[in-house]
């Protein structure tokens, strides 16, 4: 089933990506539209529209997705489910295809629903507690963005369709939709982890690899950004840009400076991932929709390659994801360090990898943008952090000593995971000209100062440099952690958001249910409930029966009243 779904999805992926040139070249859409019934003049339509970038987007999808399958193969070789979690990542491609292809809120809400459920079968694919905590947190953290499209679909009633793209042009003015926009951002807010909603996304890393690169790259945290491209046109006319702005950078910052002190393999991608998603959902907020696109694309190249390197590592390691116990993996699986370090070099901006041609373009267009120093600043420096964890990735390892168990068995020469790995390695390396020739054929020209041109490769090798310095410390310096616990704790927890995520909102609650269960329904409400009168039915009981114990007058006294009281009630 793992190869008869990776055929056709890989056709399909193929097929699609020639339309999609096509419609790109000549500007071409199709809007298709099914009335499936009206309701106070408000039409239920199932709408879908191809055009080129709902095409590009789902060719990379189909396009991912199959590599993820094939990958799985051998992945997941002792797996006996292995039909039950191939039709689980299927249906997951079809809730994303589904909100892909729609300009309707309601198929858009049935897609994202899909996806948010599939999400939670997939995290909890393997039954153990904390899979089960991450995906009861990965679901219960993206049901307020379902909430959120919910009362959108209902304000939008009163407009007569929930087709977003009849809007336009027409309502911009109107209360109604500037509610409607602020509540869209929430939504995206809360699928693509942004403060205060961050936590889930390292807590989804319960699930496999291979869902890890599939929902991370191109599925389920990118559904967000593409919406907000939709909605770009509103996002201008509100002016609610600068609140997706300063929320994006904070959370950069704070991913980027989080991930410099984990230690656990999958969550320092996941983080990363979370950093370049804030860059795609900013430079949206900005003003460039394109190029926010055109990230999205690249960011999915070369992030589903450093899942799939990273799962080649971990298979390799007995599913071993801490980062100390690696070392020299470079002398013993050659392809997957080449493959490692190729995407890692494309995170960090490195010049003509697929990552260079959009991370380049966003900072040079922000360093022209009317942003403050605060923005400026975030920026910078997060994409100094993006080097610095990369670099400190790479230095944990791939170089030094081998930290891992002699019993481990090395295999960098299995066929489905090299192809799969092989496969993106050559988009992870052509596929950002390409598409920048394909998306720009009139290219961006930033004319910039030398100090600010210069300023992006600066920060990228000053924060290399000082991850260098930082791993390489001996002992005695590495001991400045333990003096400084509080701070990296607060920096290493993510500024403590599991923490207000989970324990923080369910204190309340469960003390005050607990002191009201202790108060009512085990204090005055069993007194004066169901023990209290048994309590008091079992004391006149027993006084009763000392009466007739102790005295038989009163026994036969009452024995002859009942018997009277008897013969009254049939007589009468």
């Amino acid at each position: 089933m793992c190869s008869l779904s990776f055929v056709v999805l890989f056709m399909f992926s193929t097929l699609i990506f020639l339309i999609s040139i096509y419609y790109l070249m000549f500007d071409y859409s199709v809007f298709i539209e099914w009335e499936i019934f009206s309701l106070n003049s408000s039409m239920v339509i199932m709408t879908f529209i191809f055009d080129w970038m709902s095409l590009i987007f789902m060719s990379f999808v189909m396009y991912i997705s199959s590599l993820v399958i094939y990958y799985s193969n051998d992945y997941m070789h002792n797996e006996s489910n292995i039909n039950r979690f191939v039709i689980l990542v299927l249906m997951f491609i079809l809730s994303m295809v589904l909100l892909i292809i729609s300009p309707n809120l309601i198929s858009i809400l049935l897609g994202w629903d899909g996806l948010g459920l599939v999400s939670y079968c997939l995290v909890i694919y393997y039954q153990n507690v904390k899979s089960y905590n991450a995906g009861m947190l990965t679901a219960l953290s993206n049901r307020i963005g379902d909430v959120c499209i919910l009362i959108s679909i209902a304000w939008m009633l009163n407009f007569g369709s929930w087709n977003y793209i009849n809007y336009y042009y027409f309502i911009f003015d109107s209360f109604e939709m500037s509610i409607i926009t602020m509540l869209i951002i929430i939504a995206s807010m809360t699928s693509s982890a942004q403060i205060p909603f961050s936590s889930w996304l390292p807590a989804a890393m319960a699930a496999r690899t291979p869902v890890s690169g599939l929902v991370h790259s191109s599925a389920l945290v990118t559904a967000c950004v593409y919406l907000l491209i939709h909605f770009s046109p509103m996002l201008e006319s509100f002016n609610f840009g600068w609140f997706l702005l300063l929320i994006g950078c904070m959370t950069m910052f704070m991913a980027g400076l989080g991930a410099n002190f984990e230690f656990d393999l999958k969550k320092i991608i996941a983080l990363s991932t979370l950093s370049q998603l804030v860059l795609m959902m900013s430079i949206l907020a900005v003003g460039y929709p394109k190029l926010a696109f055109f990230h999205l694309l690249t960011h999915a190249l070369f992030k589903a390659l450093l899942f799939m390197c990273a799962g080649s590592m971990t298979h390799n390691l007995s599913d071993t994801h801490v980062i100390r116990f690696m070392g020299s993996i470079v002398y013993f699986m050659l392809l997957t360090s080449v493959c490692f370090n190729v995407s890692s070099l494309s995170l960090c901006v490195l010049p003509f990898l697929a990552g260079f041609y959009s991370k380049d373009l966003i900072l040079e267009l922000v360093c022209l943008s009317w942003v403050n120093v605060l923005i400026f600043f975030l920026y910078f420096f997060s994409t100094g952090f993006t080097a610095a964890y990369s670099y400190r990735l790479i230095y944990y390892s791939m170089s030094g000593d081998n930290n891992f168990y002699s019993t481990f068995s090395f295999d960098d020469s299995g066929y489905f995971i090299s192809f799969g790995m092989i496969s993106l390695l050559i988009v992870a390396v052509f596929g950002g000209s390409f598409l920048s020739w394909l998306i720009f054929p009139v290219p961006y020209m930033t004319s910039l100062p030398y100090y600010l041109k210069f300023l992006t490769m600066f920060v990228v090798l000053s924060g290399s440099y000082l991850s260098y310095l930082i791993s390489d410390m001996n002992l005695s310096c590495v001991l400045f952690s333990l003096s400084s616990l509080p701070f990296v704790s607060f920096v290493g927890s993510m500024w403590f958001m599991p923490f207000l995520s989970t324990m923080f909102i369910s204190y309340l609650p469960l003390k005050y249910g607990y002191m009201s269960s202790k108060s009512f329904d085990h204090g005055r409400g069993e007194l004066f409930g169901g023990q209290g009168i048994y309590s008091l039915f079992i004391y006149l009981m027993g006084y009763m029966q000392s009466w007739y114990d102790s005295n038989f007058k009163i026994y036969l006294l009452t024995f002859v009243f009942w018997v009277f009281v008897l013969v009254i009630y049939f007589y009468v």
